[in-house]
């Protein structure tokens, strides 16, 4: 990845729907260079998928999970992808294994989403966080 790229990806991240024609006038290269660039960053993976930020009104949180030493926690981690209200699951490094960002219609919602995290068998411990706001770096 070169300079371009992580440009790009800058822009892209504070909005996917941007034509690349736009980019393209902003970064001062050629609308295909935009599109080979892109394509290039979906085959490597560096791009997995296009996505939206959504302003509901909902309750935001993360649930943070610790698990057993002996649990795997990719397999875990896709399994609570799957999840309805779940947006993200990051594994992190620190005291806390997994993180899940969650956007749910009410705190009943979020309170839900904890119980059944702590249901899981291979869970220990979790903590939980509302997110109060939140901006696009």
């Amino acid at each position: 990845m070169d300079d371009l790229d992580r440009q790009l990806l800058n822009l892209f991240r504070r909005d996917a729907r941007r034509p690349y024609t736009d980019i393209a006038d902003e970064l001062g290269v050629s609308e295909g260079t935009v599109r080979n660039r892109v394509d290039r960053l979906i085959d490597d993976g560096v791009i997995e998928r296009f996505t939206i930020d959504t302003h509901t009104g909902n309750v935001k949180a993360m649930i943070e999970v610790s698990v057993a030493v002996d649990v795997d926690t990719h397999e875990m981690g896709d399994r609570m992808a799957d999840w309805d209200e779940v947006d993200f699951v990051w594994q992190v490094s620190g005291e806390l294994d997994i993180v899940l960002v969650v956007d749910a219609s009410d705190t009943q919602g979020v309170n839900d989403l904890i119980t059944k995290a702590r249901n899981q068998d291979e869970v220990v411990n979790t903590k939980t966080r509302l997110i109060l706001d939140e901006r696009i770096g």
